[in-house]
């Protein structure tokens, strides 16, 4: 089988190694091709009937121009990239990662939350910058320092990764709400399960765990917010398509929300014009809480178990069944 992988840099910059793929296959890796529709895709395709795939896109058009293709494989639990149900009409498998990532995203979330909180970062760099050394006291703070013990984090989508940003919450002596369409018995052990509304008006921090459907996209908006406490913290490393980011912006800029923190946004790389750069209390980064290299491991490794099961007749992970 030839198998080409179009995007692999961000999986693997160097530190991991592509030899367990190399076995099942003629293996082709590009770092980049492209993360919008080009000529250039079908081009890396060629003949390959494997094609392995994280943020470049799979389109209808792209398909039609690979007659030889028979999975898309991606690296990633997202997939929305590919036309999944056009690859389905054309026999072609659309396989995924469904959960690498559980640990680090959870632990992430919170670096967020305590990055917030304590502006560690700034701080060690006014250190290096000289203003502890020439300052008149012996300690100092630029930002109000925040206390989570005794607060109420309020989790939206509370599956595997809502639920280990709980358990670190709730080891930080915080109370658990959490709302999701289906409650199960792991998360009753965590937090209370609650409706949107209630969850909204009583939460000190609001994490953002759910997936992007057509019904939440933009579920973050004026209404929403005006739901919220005043003051309060929004945590997003899920997905940018989650908020309305003028709308985000403009509540940081008047105070209803205190601060917020995001890992991923609308549109990415971050455009310049992108509302959230000027806003008042915002920490961007660039969409990395899923790169701890023990994560990108096990990234490598269902990749090619996904493989090997579509070329043993029986694949598995397959998202267009």
């Amino acid at each position: 089988m030839k198998i080409v992988v179009l995007d692999g840099y961000t999986e693997n910059p160097g530190d991991l190694s592509w030899d367990a793929l190399n076995e099942l296959g003629d293996v082709m890796v590009y770092d980049r091709t492209s993360y919008v529709e080009s000529d250039i895709i079908a081009e890396h395709i060629g003949d390959a009937e494997i094609v392995i795939t994280n943020k470049t896109p799979i389109t209808k058009a792209t398909i039609d121009k690979c007659p030889n293709l028979k999975l898309i494989s991606f690296l990633a639990t997202g997939y929305n990239v590919a036309d999944y149900i056009y690859a389905k009409k054309r026999g072609i498998v659309v396989t995924n990662v469904p959960a690498y990532g559980t640990a680090c995203v959870g632990q992430y979330a919170i670096a967020l939350l305590l990055e917030t909180c304590h502006h560690i970062g700034h701080h060690a760099q006014t250190v290096t910058d000289g203003k502890w050394q020439n300052h008149i006291d012996w300690c100092y703070w630029d930002y109000p320092l925040i206390e989570l013990d005794g607060k109420t984090a309020g989790i939206i989508g509370f599956g595997r990764i809502g639920q280990t940003t709980g358990r670190i919450a709730k080891a930080l002596g915080m109370s658990v709400l959490a709302y999701d369409p289906y409650p199960n018995e792991p998360g009753k052990a965590i937090a209370e399960y609650v409706d949107l509304d209630t969850l909204l008006a009583k939460s000190d921090v609001i994490f953002l765990h759910c997936n992007l459907t057509l019904d939440n996209n933009g579920m973050i908006d004026n209404e929403i917010i005006a739901k919220m406490k005043d003051g309060v913290i929004l945590i997003n490393n899920s997905r940018g398509q989650l908020i309305v980011e003028q709308d985000v912006a403009d509540a940081l800029n008047s105070g209803k929300l205190g601060a917020v923190a995001v890992d991923t946004v609308y549109t990415e790389p971050i455009k310049a014009d992108n509302p959230l750069l000027s806003a008042r209390n915002c920490i961007i980064t660039p969409h990395m809480s899923w790169g701890a290299k023990e994560a990108r491991q096990r990234i490598m490794d269902c990749t090619v178990e996904n493989v090997k099961a579509f070329l043993a007749g029986a694949p598995i992970n397959v998202v267009n069944t």
